[in-house]
């Protein structure tokens, strides 16, 4: 599924580290601002211990893993949605991702310049909120004097987009993004059209000195950033891009290792990368057979002919059912001939909903 998340932040806030980090792919990272200017895409692995275990089940001759697209987008400064330091181009890559990893400066390092002379993380959020909802304003004012009219007119579809940008103008207003706004089913449908900045979902990146990362990763700024994102009901992911820099360099036993002389169970780029996963409503099925065991990326809430439409477009045109078992029912009983046994394999039809780590086996006929 092509969904990706953009990787935003003031200059300087270890953006690109991560993203080097998260993809190995040498996006280039170096201590001035501006230095990225194009956005970086970079495709990752979604990490899920249950492939590991399918594959020591069912023994393929391969096993592929579901990937993750991160978008690495240069850094924002105050006045970007007039155009300041390349504003318009790099709010324009915004608008093309679908989810934001807000990275948030979380350390002191005199070697490192921040934008604004001092490290304040909630001041750089609100640095970058406020240009994307600036930015957003100017959209919703352009569109908004139209449907005005129209709504005037008894125009039923203008009403409804009527109603919802009123309520998006007095969030602005308020310094609130447009998400935060409480709209019916309707409403979120006619607005879907404008591609607001704000109106993506978003988590923060609290990037931390190694320092404060083996120090359960607390100090008082992500104390800070925690609550301010507790306000909004978004996520907080606590990292080193340092380390996790040095650690995307590590395979297998040796990242293994290194993990537990730092006595972290678990990289933060792992669990970033989940974060930004369920973020956007996105889920794991798996096939599994003596040929291969994969890993397919479904949003949540999807039927089972559209889910087998991932696989092949004929998947779904031709589907007839699909035979499923959940991970954790095919794990209980050690093959699929065993499950089969015990009549964990059940056979769905078409208004069947896919559930995040269900096996399945699709049957159609074209």
């Amino acid at each position: 599924m092509s969904l990706t998340t953009g990787i935003v932040g003031l200059p300087n806030v270890g953006k690109s580290t991560l993203f080097n980090a998260i993809t190995q792919a040498g996006a280039e990272a170096a201590n001035y601002p501006f230095c990225t200017i194009d956005p970086n895409v970079g495709i990752v692995e979604v990490p899920d211990d249950r492939l590991q275990k399918l594959t020591e089940l069912v023994k393929p001759k391969k096993t592929v893993p579901t990937a993750f697209e991160f978008t690495d987008i240069a850094g924002i400064v105050k006045g970007a949605s007039k155009g300041e330091g390349l504003g318009n181009q790099f709010l324009s890559h915004i608008r093309q991702v679908d989810a934001i990893s807000h990275v948030v400066r979380c350390f002191e390092d005199d070697n490192v310049t921040h934008v604004a002379g001092t490290v304040d993380p909630i001041a750089d959020i609100e640095t970058i909120n406020v240009e994307l909802i600036l930015a957003d304003m100017e959209t919703v004012d352009r569109r908004y004097d139209r449907v005005q009219k129209l709504a005037k007119q008894k125009d039923k579809e203008a009403l409804i987009e009527f109603e919802a940008l009123s309520k998006i103008k007095q969030a602005f207003e308020n310094d609130k993004p447009a998400r935060s706004v409480a709209l019916t089913e309707e409403e979120a449908k006619v607005v879907h059209g404008l591609h607001l900045l704000t109106m993506k979902p978003v988590l923060y990146v609290a990037n931390v000195s190694e320092e404060d990362l083996l120090n359960n990763g607390e100090n008082e700024y992500v104390q800070k950033v925690r609550e301010y994102a507790e306000a909004e009901e978004a996520e907080v992911i606590v990292v080193c891009a340092k380390i996790e820099s040095e650690i995307a360099e590590l395979e297998g036993e040796e990242r293994q290792a290194f993990l537990e002389d730092l006595g972290i169970k678990e990289s933060g780029l792992d669990q970033l990368i989940r974060a930004a996963y369920n973020l956007l409503g996105l889920a794991t099925y798996f096939t599994a057979g003596e040929k291969e065991v994969r890993a397919w990326t479904f949003r949540r809430g999807m039927k089972a002919p559209q889910a087998a439409g991932i696989i092949h477009t004929d998947f779904e045109r031709g589907f007839i059912r699909a035979e499923v078992v959940s991970f954790e029912d095919l794990r209980e009983a050690g093959s699929m001939a065993t499950a089969r046994e015990k009549g964990k394999v059940r056979l769905e039809g078409k208004e069947y909903i896919v559930q995040d780590g269900d096996v399945i086996h699709f049957r159609f006929n074209v």
